[in-house]
C-alpha cells in the first residue's frame, strides 16, 4: 500500500468514527505518523483528500461492476456477480459508506458531480442486467426506471453494514447475498 492509499483509508476511518468536518490536519497526520502540515506533499487540501476518496472508490464501483456483467453469461448470472461485487465492497468499506452518506454536502461541487456521473453510470449497470433478465424471463418487467428503483433498493440494502454487520463477515455476506438476490430476482 502507497503511502497516500495509506492516508486515505486512514482518512476515511476517522471521517467515519467523527465526521469530516470534526478532524483536523493536525489529527489526520498524526494517525498517519506524519505531521499535519506533511499530508499536503500528498493532497492538496483535506478537501481534495475527501475527494479523491470518493471520486476513487466509485471508480472502483464502475470499473469492477463493468468487468462483473462482461464476464457473465447470462443477465442473471450479472445480477448474480454485481450483488457478490457490491456486497463484499460493503464490508470491506464500511467506513467510505459512512463517509460517502455522511459527508457528501462537503465535497467540492465538481468532485460531487464526478462522483453522481460515476454513480448514475453504476446504477444504470445494474438496472440494464435487471432489465434484460425480466424481458428474458418474461417477469414483471417495471422498464429501466423501475429497475433503477430495484438497484437502489438493493444498494440500501447492501449499504447497510455500517449499521447491521452483527453477524461475522462472512456470515453476513451469505445473509446479504441471499436477501439481495431474493429481492432482485423475484421481482
Amino acid at each position: 500500500m502507497t503511502r497516500r492509499e495509506q492516508i486515505l483509508r486512514t482518512a476515511a476511518e476517522l471521517f467515519a468514527a467523527r465526521g469530516f468536518h470534526g478532524v483536523s490536519v493536525a489529527e489526520l497526520g498524526a494517525a498517519c505518523g506524519i505531521s499535519g502540515p506533511a499530508l499536503y506533499k500528498h493532497f492538496a487540501s483535506k478537501d481534495a483528500m475527501l475527494a479523491e476518496m470518493l471520486v476513487r472508490i466509485s471508480e472502483e464501483l464502475l470499473e469492477v461492476g463493468r468487468t462483473r456483467v462482461g464476464g457473465a453469461s447470462s443477465p442473471r448470472e450479472a445480477i448474480a456477480a454485481l450483488v457478490e461485487w457490491h456486497t463484499d465492497f460493503a464490508l470491506q468499506h464500511r467506513a467510505l459508506i459512512v463517509v460517502q452518506d455522511r459527508d457528501w454536502e462537503s465535497l467540492p461541487p465538481d468532485a460531487r458531480e464526478q462522483v453522481r456521473a460515476l454513480q448514475r453510470a453504476y446504477v444504470d449497470l445494474w438496472a440494464e442486467q435487471l432489465h434484460a433478465l425480466a424481458l428474458a424471463e418474461g417477469s414483471g418487467d417495471d422498464g429501466l426506471d423501475g429497475a433503477r428503483a430495484a438497484a437502489h433498493a438493493a444498494f440500501g440494502l447492501l449499504n447497510s453494514t455500517p449499521h447491521s454487520a452483527l453477524l461475522p463477515d462472512e456470515q453476513m455476506r451469505e445473509l446479504l447475498v441471499r436477501m439481495a438476490l431474493g429481492a432482485l430476482l423475484s421481482r
